[in-house]
């Protein structure tokens, strides 16, 4: 196993991968289900210290199994992208500030679309 190769990973690459692995499935799944469903070669620990650290976080759901927890994905990954930027925007006391430099960040056509979802024509 090489969990370290002397390359950094970029952030939240992992986490990805479990998260797809989750959402494919369709099922809850072991840590030992998990590692076997991604591409990275991983130590069972660090599936399991990553499948913890996304149960603390929200992202996804468990229920006790035969050994240990069952995972399962608490929502699909426009939710979860949904969910990472709510948890950064409750960072900042200034929401006002944030918000308007967020949106001063989208391009035109993306301007066009929050308008349309603000204005309840979205789904």
């Amino acid at each position: 196993m090489s969990d370290t190769d002397g390359e950094r990973r970029p952030a939240g690459e992992l986490e990805a991968s479990v998260l797809a692995a989750l959402g494919a499935s369709g099922r809850p799944l072991s840590a030992a289900q998990v590692r076997s469903a991604i591409p990275q070669d991983l130590a069972r620990t660090t599936v399991a210290t990553l499948l913890t650290r996304l149960h603390e976080k929200g992202a996804v759901g468990r229920t006790p199994g035969k050994r240990g927890f069952l995972y399962f994905a608490v929502d699909d990954t426009h939710g979860l992208t949904a969910r990472r930027m709510r948890r950064e925007l409750e960072q900042d006391d200034d929401r006002g500030r944030v918000l308007a430099r967020f949106v001063q960040g989208l391009s035109a056509d993306d301007e066009a679309e929050l308008r349309r979802l603000l204005e309840g024509s979205g789904t």
